[in-house]
């Protein structure tokens, strides 16, 4: 039996972009009165501020000591904008042995840290610890000022040397105005460190810069990383406004080695404006030092020098540049130059370029060089489409080198607002709603105690309010079905954690959280939510998405800063010293059957949304053995956003559309599972013909395939394959002994999937895998993983695990698929060692040998016609 929130009398206000609402009784009653808005009075503070946090961190060691709410002020800070408040600050984050320096990943320290209103006043970096969320006061925005003498790197760190950049995981700062402007102009000051990776944002944030002639104050400055998204930025003043780049490599010194350890080196920017009244020629709002893939959507430039300033020409692994830069919907005005390359690329790709509905106003030019040389003249006037970089259409492997206008990019209309731009939407954060407006669950008997089954009380609520998921892990042994018509709001990325015999059986795939009815109209929005499961759970459908948004309320129905995560993590039993690298977890290392499902008739506006299948422990350590059947499947007729989203490491495919329609992706992010080609997918999983599975390229799962689906807009994709087992097998069965078939020897040239087929998987450990069995197949029970035995063989084959196919560019054979029925673009497509990028139903078309562009290859465009 499943279970779902109370069908009888449940219902929740609903709130828009613009603050209007509409009453929903989608399950058969009426609240006394419709709340259309917020009660909250114009000067009361934040409703996070005021309501009781009942937050907690189950896992912890101390868990019923253990604070996550914290707000700056109980720990001293002044907010006055003349006492030095660093050290309170500093002390409201760290406080509670939290992951710091030496720490390296946790997740059982998370925090909420609130700044209410006030000027804070700082004379050296604040330091965002591992899993945290830094959170100002959304009405009354707090500023942060760095002193005159400031000494630092930033006014916020998000790095200072304590964690890997491109696992640095689980960051969020939102609601701030950062001031650097009282430092000198001479000063490299900085609003913020950034260099973070997955599940990490940065989202309603002034950044105020000096606007004197000659400053060197940059608002973002980020080295490196791995992934991440940034939205409802603005820029005054300053050098650079965003000073960015990507590393992938880290040098092991002592051995004279460089081993690549990143995991997406993409960022998506949604929303950014940038204001400078300086006619300093060094004035430039975003400084592009190298990338393997960025997409800009919604950029509004005003009265700056440079607009995009991208360092070019870097071609090979050892030299990189700006790999490819994808920007859609620009305003830009009275500035010199919209994008300037700094090499030439003379008549070959050195740095791939991607322009949709950029409006130009006394820009003269729209694209050159550092030279002088003009590529695409400006003035006042519309870019539709226009690219630099190779392009490609159809079957045809040959491209073709283009510093041109290209076709239109399709766009179907159901995705764009009523100013003909890619629709976007911000972070509900309710700021006008009042404290009794919102329901805790924990209130309402749920423990979040990572160990009670909450099923019955988070089911039990019915009401006419936002529900508050306090901090915490919220076990459910069946399925949560939440209605059209509901909010939800987490703390510090509060869990739902499936878990039981309920999601088990891999031929019986049951949805962990239901997100509304089939058919079920309704705003729907959940923010800073984790969903997740306890292995084994070989049959979960982490979350089922049915719900469509009401007509006339574009992304009502959607996800901001949530994400699906599988293992890796306390409480999940799918850990290191479960499933270890030796496969002895065996079937308790199954974490999910699919992660996502759109379903036909759904809509979806997800945002920063992050499907991670673990391949490390991020409490434990090492690396771990999990096996996930299907990341994001989207069977959704639209609209459906899906900006700044990421997949990894499942075993079929990351992204699936069938029968889909009407979806904009920008920019997605993907890595093959490290084991791949061992076993060849589908196996440990079997075929589903109930889920649509796809035909499989050779030896690993797709990045992207695309079935029968139309009007499909992919603008900028990172899709990644950096491993490939090596496996050589001395001697070779049966040496050294011969077969006998008086004894019925089986044959030692089973395909993966045949009974008695040994599955050996690796799994990464530094820079070298070992293999082990992770499942024997009985033929008494052929088709079902479920029922697998976890017998151990006798031994193990000898396994390297290693990078070698980096340096012949051929990790995986084919990464992206389309078929000829389906109607798609796709733009500023960048992959790493996929030996053909872009496939035609199942066959290699678009080889990466043309397009090596730094580490990544890229293809700057591919049509079907």
């Amino acid at each position: 039996m499943r279970f779902i929130l109370s069908p009888s009398s449940f219902l929740l206000p609903l709130f828009t972009l613009l603050g209007l609402g509409v009453l929903v009784s989608g399950l058969g009653t009426k609240c006394s009165a419709p709340v259309t808005s917020g009660t909250a009075s114009p000067t009361a503070p934040f409703w996070l501020e005021q309501i009781q946090h009942r937050g907690t961190a189950p896992f912890n060691s101390n868990p019923g000591g253990y604070q996550v709410f914290r707000n700056v002020k109980d720990f001293g800070a002044k907010g006055d904008g003349v006492t030095d408040d660093t050290a309170a600050i500093n002390a409201a984050i760290s406080s509670g042995n939290r992951c710091g320096n030496g720490c390296g990943q946790s997740t059982i320290s998370p925090a909420v840290v609130y700044f209410p209103q006030g000027t804070y006043l700082v004379s050296s970096p604040i330091i965002s610890y591992y899993y945290t969320q830094l959170i100002g006061d959304a009405k009354h925005m707090p500023t942060l000022v760095a002193s005159p003498n400031f000494q630092g790197i930033a006014v916020i760190d998000a790095d200072p040397g304590w964690y890997v950049n491109q696992d640095n995981f689980y960051h969020s700062i939102r609601n701030f105005k950062i001031d650097v402007s009282r430092m000198p102009t001479s000063a490299s000051a900085t609003g913020i460190h950034w260099q973070v990776s997955q599940a990490t944002s940065l989202i309603n944030i002034v950044f105020q810069m000096s606007t004197a002639a000659g400053n060197a104050h940059q608002g973002i400055w980020m080295e490196n990383g791995s992934g991440g998204f940034m939205g409802d930025l603005v820029f005054n003043g300053g050098k650079f406004g965003m000073w960015v780049g990507n590393q992938q490599y880290v040098e092991i010194s002592s051995r004279h080695e460089i081993t690549l350890m990143g995991t997406g080196h993409r960022f998506t920017v949604r929303n950014i404006t940038v204001n400078n009244a300086n006619t300093a020629v060094s004035d430039r709002p975003v400084y592009g030092l190298w990338n393997w893939g960025w997409t800009f959507q919604g950029v509004t430039i005003n009265n700056c020098q440079v607009g995009f300033d991208l360092a070019t020409g870097g071609t090979t692994q050892d030299n990189q540049g700006v790999g490819g830069e994808a920007i859609i919907d620009a305003v830009v005005t009275n500035t010199p130059i919209f994008v300037r390359n700094s090499q030439p690329s003379n008549g070959v790709l050195h740095g791939s370029l991607v322009l949709n509905n950029i409006k130009l106003n006394n820009v003269p030019t729209a694209v050159g060089v550092a030279n002088g040389q003009v590529v695409l003249a400006g003035g006042t006037t519309t870019i539709n489409s226009w690219a630099q970089g190779n392009v490609y259409t159809g079957t045809n492997p040959n491209g073709r080198f283009v510093q041109a206008n290209i076709p239109a990019i399709n766009k179907a209309g159901s995705l764009l607002d009523s100013a003909g731009r890619i629709f976007g939407k911000g972070h509900p954060q309710y700021a006008n709603y009042a404290p009794d407006q919102f329901i805790s669950v924990k209130s309402q008997g749920a423990k979040g105690d990572g160990q009670t089954d909450d099923t019955a009380a988070i089911q039990a609520y019915s009401g006419c309010k936002i529900i508050f998921f306090d901090a915490g892990v919220y076990v459910v042994s069946n399925t949560i079905t939440i209605p059209a018509g509901t909010q939800i709001v987490g703390e510090a990325w509060s869990t739902i954690l499936g878990t039981g015999n309920t999601f088990f059986d891999y031929n019986n795939p049951v949805p962990v959280v239901r997100a509304g009815t089939s058919g079920s109209t309704g705003v729907l929005e959940i923010s800073d939510m984790i969903f997740s499961t306890r292995g084994p759970a070989a049959g979960a459908i982490v979350l089922e998405w049915n719900v469509h948004d009401p007509a006339g309320q574009q992304g009502a129905a959607g996800t901001w800063d949530t994400h699906i995560i599988l293992g890796g993590k306390a409480g999940t039993n799918l850990q290191a010293n479960n499933c270890p690298t030796s496969g002895s977890g065996g079937n308790n290392c199954f974490a999910a059957f699919l992660a996502l499902h759109l379903t036909p008739s759904s809509s979806a506006y997800l945002e920063g949304l992050w499907v991670w299948l673990a391949d490390h422990d991020l409490d434990q350590g090492p690396q771990i053995n999990l096996y996930s059947g299907r990341g994001i499947m989207s069977e959704s007729h639209g609209p459906v956003w899906m900006i700044g989203t990421a997949s990894e490491h499942n075993v079929l495919y990351q992204y699936y559309l069938v029968n889909a329609q009407n979806h904009y992706m920008g920019l997605i992010q993907t890595e093959t599972p490290y084991f791949q080609p061992d076993p060849v997918p589908p196996a440990p999983f079997i075929p589903n013909s109930a889920y649509k599975d796809p035909s499989l390229g050779p030896g690993a799962a797709w990045a992207l395939t695309v079935t029968n689906s139309q009007n499909i807009l992919v603008f900028g994709a990172g899709l990644y394959s950096f491993f490939q087992p090596y496996f050589q097998p001395d001697p070779v069965p049966p040496a050294p002994f011969i077969p006998n078939s008086a004894y019925r020897s089986p044959r030692s040239d089973r395909a993966p999937g045949d009974s008695g087929q040994l599955h050996r998987v690796y799994q990464t450990s530094g820079r070298h895998l070992r293999a082990d069995v992770v499942a024997f197949k009985s033929p008494s029970c052929p088709e079902s993983d479920a029922c697998a035995s976890a017998d151990t063989p006798p031994f193990p084959p000898t396994q390297d695990y290693n990078q070698a196919c980096l340096n012949t560019f051929n990790c995986q054979q084919q990464i992206v698929n389309v078929d000829t029925a389906s109607s798609i673009g796709i733009y500023s497509l960048s992959t790493v060692a996929a030996q053909y990028q872009v496939s035609v139903n199942g066959q290699g078309i678009v080889p990466n040998s043309a397009n090596r562009n730094g580490f990544a290859q890229t293809v700057t465009s591919w049509t079907p016609s």
